[in-house]
């Protein structure tokens, strides 16, 4: 595994720990040989240390996702026997044919068989060009006997890949130029998360769910990722990036792809991915008069003053980059027609959660019309991906005693109470996956470049006119009252934004 910005924040506060925690569970294939990749001049043993410290911040950790109670000695003797560095600059040829060179070595020394993972932890702007300069220095080249590769090679991109659906298609045909779609692992953190995945498992394992996941039974969608944490350091990144291109293209819409997709014929990677392609492809072009943007002003978040975004290091002082994004969209096809998703994301807002909520169509009230009864609660199947991993689902019941009188009540699933609580960052599951090479979590070209086809409309209506109510929402609310009127010109409204449930698991 052979990491390009292997100084940097990613690898020591993700992929590494995400390693240690695989080897600890016995998943990582042996041999592995990690390689780290950087122009930061510094020795095998200072990057182990760096490492190291990093990983220790963990233990007992009551503030960390991934706390773990010591860090285990054997396990990173096992992991750490095999490191090496090499420093360099990216764009000096000379320094790739030296990786070269060292990876003949590790490949001999450590009996990896020439296979090779390279991971791109570094910023966006280096993607196509760490690829140009890997193949031109033969180090993609793979060994194929009847179309199977012997000895293979892969890459994994982090996000963003693309800042707009042109720039996203030139990437794809940069990268591809040297690179097999089989050996590209476009990457998104969201979809390592165990709720993420369960939601496959959610749909078309359980046969009391399917049957339901349509028009005639699903008033509407909602998805939210919402974030305590303002821009903080960032300001720099997200000045060019803003929350649409940050998160919904990638984040929200895979969100979106697993609850909406048709079932595919098998877990194959290509059969998920196409049909997650087809939801995507399948969106209505999204009209600015469904899009609300905003942006933090100061105010108060878990009981702290913080200032607006305005304020924040690296921030133009008039910025009218937006810090929060509401859509609502339609999806055309035969299962989804006339039922609106409304999706949601922004920063220092009144709790950090990312969950989805699906409203099933009310009951018919002719039953209850001689009874107090005036409205019944709605049913709603919530999944909630963190930080309290599980899902509930809301039902009407009646009240105890003489008149009828209905309540609505909730049956709750909770990951960590049933299961008990697993150390991970997150990442675990997707580099196991880049290791043996199944794809089925990450994103294939085209489904790249339908999010952003989807979102390139309101990209640029946003840049022709400029917000002029910045800022519009306080940092520690809900968002801009824009976003409610979203949602109530339909007769609906959002979900509250709460980080813990208040039901308890109902368990065995």
């Amino acid at each position: 595994m052979v990491i390009f910005g292997a100084s940097g924040d990613l690898t020591h506060r993700l992929l590494f720990p995400a390693l240690y925690n695989l080897c600890r569970t016995g998943l990582i294939p042996q041999p592995l040989a990690i390689v780290g990749v950087d122009i930061v001049g510094q020795s095998v043993d200072d990057w182990r240390q760096s490492l190291r410290k990093m990983l220790e911040s963990f233990v007992n950790n009551p503030n960390s996702e991934n706390s773990i109670d010591a860090v285990d000695e054997g396990v990173w003797q096992r992991l750490t026997t095999r490191m090496t560095y090499v420093q360099g600059d990216f764009s000096d040829r000379g320094l790739f044919e030296k990786l070269r060179l060292h990876l003949h070595d590790v490949a001999r020394d450590c009996q990896t068989a020439g296979n090779c993972l390279f991971y791109l932890a570094v910023a966006d702007r280096f993607f196509g060009p760490l690829v140009e300069q890997l193949g031109h220095a033969g180090l993609l080249d793979e060994e194929l006997r009847d179309g199977v590769p012997q000895r293979w090679r892969r890459v994994v991109i982090e996000k963003p890949f693309g800042h707009s659906i042109d720039s996203a298609r030139e990437l794809n045909t940069r990268i591809r130029r040297d690179l097999r779609e089989e050996q590209i692992f476009r990457i998104d953190h969201f979809l390592g998360k165990e709720t993420v995945q369960n939601i496959l498992v959610l749909r078309f394992a359980n046969g009391i769910f399917e049957p339901l996941w349509d028009r005639d039974h699903i008033d509407h969608v909602q998805i939210t990722a919402a974030e305590t944490v303002g821009v903080e350091t960032r300001g720099r990144f997200y000045e060019r990036t803003g929350a649409l291109r940050d998160m919904v293209p990638n984040h929200l819409f895979q969100l979106l792809a697993m609850i909406g997709m048709e079932p595919p014929n098998s877990f194959n990677a290509d059969a998920v991915r196409a049909k997650k392609t087809e939801l995507l492809q399948a969106i209505h072009p999204i009209s600015p008069e469904n899009a609300v943007r905003g942006q933090y002003g100061s105010g108060t978040v878990l009981g702290r003053p913080v200032p607006g975004y305005r304020q924040e290091p690296n921030v133009a002082p008039d910025s009218g980059t937006e810090t929060y994004v509401a859509l609502k969209l339609g999806i055309d096809n035969w299962r989804w027609a006339g039922v609106p998703f409304y999706l949601r994301t922004g920063k220092h807002l009144t709790a950090r959660t990312t969950e989805i909520a699906v409203q099933f169509r009310r009951a018919p009230y002719a039953l209850f019309r001689e009874t107090p009864v005036e409205r019944l609660p709605p049913n709603i199947l919530t999944l909630r991906i963190q930080p309290d991993e599980g899902l509930s689902v809301s039902f009407n019941a009646k009240r105890p005693g003489s008149e009828i009188e209905i309540d609505g009540v909730a049956m709750d699933f909770s990951y960590r109470e049933y299961f008990g609580p697993l150390a991970a960052v997150g990442y675990e599951t997707l580099i196991y996956d880049c290791l043996i090479g199944d794809a089925i979590l990450f994103q294939r070209a085209d489904t790249v470049e339908a999010a952003w086809c989807a979102v390139q409309r309101v990209i640029d209506y946003w840049a022709r006119e400029p917000a002029k109510e910045f800022p519009n929402y306080a940092a520690g609310s809900a968002g801009p009252d824009a976003a409610a009127q979203l949602l109530a010109r339909d007769g609906r409204a959002w979900s509250p934004i709460r980080a813990e449930h208040p039901h308890k698991a109902l368990r065995p």
